[in-house]
């Protein structure tokens, strides 16, 4: 990864892909946007050629950066796609997306799963913070004192005898069976999150967080897409993030502790 010479004074184009629609703008080293905040909507098929394309076309109005975060909707491990359930496994597993962004946009890039990217956005840093994001799938990442800690695929584990969370209370099943049994289901997953996690703070996005209609505890916060694309900002803020970072998703699993 590139030393930059001054961090503060950084223009980070950060991309937030999504399996209905890609967001972008541009954040200063802190966050703040310094371009409206676009989208459009994402391909299918979402092949990595389609989504180069797609990112290309949103992004070529922009003024200048100086280098790229993205959120992807999968596993990512030093920049490369493991899976991508809502894209297509099929056309990304082996993707070195990091390196085919650096190569399409001429800038430095980063690429870590999309929650996590979110959840860098909204996090106080204030003991063990949950994000879980309501799209087209189920997305979670999990902080301690503001550090993000290995990604793990939450939306993949069973909630029922047939069905996981994605399916439980993704876009699909939401069209399915209609908002308001949708909210029965989100409440149960609630409970189960208060349970497994004990977390301090909760926070719930995505483009489904709207349509919940159920009483959520004091420690449960709404966020919204343009919170969590500012997470693209601290994976480039500062030394001590950076490395922290690079520590998490450059570690093999097998040497984790």
């Amino acid at each position: 990864m590139p030393a930059f010479k001054n961090k503060s004074k950084l223009q980070i184009l950060s991309i937030d892909i999504g399996g209905s629609f890609t967001k972008a703008t541009i954040l200063d080293s802190k966050g703040k946007m310094l371009h409206p905040y676009v989208r459009k909507a994402t391909p299918f098929p979402a092949s990595p050629g389609n989504l180069l394309t797609l990112i290309r076309s949103l992004t070529e109005p922009f003024p200048s950066y100086d280098c790229i975060s993205a959120g992807f909707p999968g596993y990512v491990k030093n920049g490369v796609v493991v899976t991508a359930p809502n894209l297509g496994t099929g056309l990304w597993a082996g993707t070195d997306f990091s390196t085919i962004l650096e190569k399409e946009l001429g800038k430095p890039a980063r690429v870590v799963n999309d929650a996590d990217m979110q959840g860098l956005g909204v996090v106080r840093g204030e003991g063990l913070e949950l994000v879980a994001t309501l799209g087209t799938g189920f997305g979670t990442a999990l902080f301690l004192d503001g550090m993000l800690l290995p990604h793990l695929e939450l939306a993949h584990h069973p909630v029922t005898a047939r069905k996981d969370y994605d399916q439980y209370i993704g876009e699909a099943a939401l069209l399915k069976i209609g908002e308001e049994k949708w909210n029965k289901r989100m409440e149960r997953v609630l409970n189960i999150l208060k349970t497994v996690f004990n977390y301090d703070t909760l926070y719930l996005g995505g483009g489904n967080v709207r349509k919940l209609a159920i009483p959520l505890d004091k420690n449960i916060k709404k966020v919204s897409n343009r919170d969590g694309i500012r997470g693209g900002a601290r994976l480039w803020a500062s030394r001590e993030q950076t490395q922290t970072t690079e520590a998490i998703f450059n570690t093999p699993q097998s040497n984790r502790k």
